[in-house]
């Protein structure tokens, strides 16, 4: 039985992995990110020594805040913008501006130029960072078409977040071992133009947005990310844990360069080196986590994954050694690439697509606050305690919280599995199972329990259709002209025509045994069905071509009201 477990489970990674590799657009969108977080993970480096040659671990995490504040702002206020038209656009624009910033940061440091134009061109890339994540996050399940689906995106994304964890550091490291700073954030530039090149040519159906031109109020939609963040309990409790182990990373960004200068004695290539390991962990564990792809529990591993970000750094401050260091910070990454697959397939799952990019907008500037908190906090406790004893309570702020979280985030994979019950619900119907995964959330999330005892009228011929139905169980008789028609069973949908036409109910559904509905309004299945194209032009064909078959008093006929 457990092997059997665990080939199904290995059988879901293979295809999380080649399923994005077949489809041409997710590749697309994979891979810049991957350019993406290259270039912050070699320009987080490169920065980092470029401060702490400045003014040492107090100007490291001064530099981090001050990068960071700008960052918080401006994310929920610009990532309204990801939510109006193609999301790919906001992306090519971000990093072509991030290139160019840290273009402008390499050039600056090879001149020996004033740090202090250095710091402000890492405030304007920090600053498109933060919006790549939203926008990009808000793309992914407009190309997909299932819950599934959308997590194997995301664990693929978290893959390529390891792969960039690793790959950013190392070449840090490598570079300025062989060259200097400014070779750094050339190669983070290269790495975000990169990027944005890759996006230029996606293509894909997306229900229509409002344009900029139409909506220019960019504060009141971002009050819309915050509202519908504190309304939602879940989403909340995702973002908030978000921000812990944020802040956690912010103090990472301190407690690495000092840990390999002052600590082990490894200098700065060290401090590149401790990085490195995170991304070696994170690429372990996006590995494993490609093995939890289908599973409902992915609020327990999300509070595995952040615990995962504190513990190991508080025991580096109790095993000071460098070869302990390096295997408890790999541990970070494996927490790391719990969180990605996690906490972002749930905040997607959960949060409507006409904000998404707001929502996640909203986490983006918490996030970007936190590290930033985080950075100022650990050089202080640095200053005042010393690197140990600022490892050991920095590092246990993530574990106790997560345990406090954990029977919430239990509750939370339980809501989610209901939702995933309705959504497979809809996707039997043949009329629907072209809509990308929003579309479907956002009708899953409108149904309505109708139950009819057997032998009653759901609705009568000519009566005025207001809503579409889909059968969980029982059965109905479709009847026209006091003939019947059809028979339909669960899975089955029914009352679209008078919704797609516009007209009156053209026959009379009984329910035949004890039949559980789900139901729509009207608005809610016309707005989605007509706003995605593909699906309009389905339901538009087979509303003709049932009502051209449609004969009452034929028994054979197959048709539907």
């Amino acid at each position: 039985m457990a092997e059997a477990g665990s080939r199904s489970r290995l059988a879901n990674a293979a295809v999380a992995f080649t399923s994005n590799a077949r489809n041409p657009q997710l590749r697309r969108a994979q891979l810049s990110f991957l350019g993406a977080w290259t270039a912050e993970w070699a320009f987080t480096v490169a920065l980092g020594i470029v401060a702490y040659r400045d003014g040492g671990a107090t100007a490291v995490g001064l530099v981090g805040l001050l990068r960071m504040v700008p960052a918080a702002v401006c994310a929920p206020l610009l990532s309204p913008l990801a939510d109006r038209g193609r999301r790919e656009r906001v992306l090519v624009a971000v990093s072509t501006v991030r290139g160019a910033a840290t273009a402008g940061a390499a050039v600056v440091a090879a001149g020996a130029g004033p740090t202090v134009v250095v710091y402000a061109l890492a405030v304007v890339s920090t600053i498109a960072a933060t919006l790549f994540r939203p926008a990009h996050s808000a793309l992914l399940p407009s190309l997909c078409h299932t819950g599934s689906e959308l997590a194997s995106a995301n664990v693929v994304r978290g893959l390529l977040d390891s792969a960039a964890t690793l790959v950013g550091p190392l070449l840090a490291a490598v570079l300025l071992e062989v060259a200097d700073v400014s070779a750094v954030f050339w190669v983070a530039a290269a790495a975000s133009w990169w990027a944005a090149l890759l996006l230029l040519r996606l293509r894909y159906d997306a229900p229509p947005r409002p344009s900029a031109a139409t909506r220019p109020r960019l504060v009141r939609e971002a009050v819309d990310g915050l509202t519908t963040v504190a309304r939602h309990g879940g989403l909340a409790l995702i973002i908030g844990l978000a921000a812990v182990q944020s802040f956690t990373r912010g103090a990472l960004t301190v407690l690495s360069v000092v840990v390999a200068i002052e600590l082990l004695g490894t200098g700065e290539p060290g401090a590149g080196a401790l990085m490195t390991a995170v991304g070696v962990g994170a690429l372990l564990g996006s590995l494993a986590a490609s093995l939890l792809v289908g599973t409902r529990g992915l609020g327990v591993w999300f509070a595995v994954g952040v615990a995962l970000w504190g513990l190991p750094i508080a025991l580096i401050g109790v095993v000071p050694h460098e070869g302990a260091a390096l295997g408890l910070i790999a541990l970070v990454g494996v927490g790391n690439a719990l969180i990605d697959v996690a906490g972002f397939t749930l905040l997607a799952r959960m949060a409507p697509d006409e904000v998404l990019a707001r929502v996640f907008g909203v986490l983006e500037s918490i996030v970007a606050v936190s590290i930033g908190v985080g950075a100022l906090v650990a050089s202080w406790v640095v200053d005042e305690f010393g690197p140990r004893p600022a490892l050991i309570a920095i590092g246990l702020v993530c574990p106790v919280l997560a345990v406090a979280s954990w029977s919430r985030l239990r509750q939370l994979d339980r809501s989610v599995g209901g939702h995933d019950v309705d959504v497979a619900l809809l996707q039997r119907v043949p009329m629907l199972r072209t809509l990308p995964l929003p579309s479907i959330e956002q009708l899953a999330r409108g149904l309505e329990p109708v139950a009819v005892p057997a032998g009653q009228v759901v609705f009568s011929q000519g009566d005025v259709g207001d809503r579409y139905y889909v059968i969980e169980a029982g059965e109905v008789e479709v009847m026209g002209d006091g003939a019947l028609v059809t028979t339909l069973g669960p899975g089955e949908g029914f009352g679209e025509i008078a919704l797609l036409r516009d007209s009156p109910r053209t026959a009379t559904v009984v329910a035949r045994t004890d039949v559980r509905l789900r139901a729509l309004l009207s608005t809610r299945f016309l707005a989605v069905v007509l706003g995605f194209t593909p699906a309009a032009r389905a339901a538009a064909l087979d509303v003709d071509r049932m009502v051209d078959r449609f004969v009452p008093k034929d028994p054979g006929s197959s048709d539907r009201s």
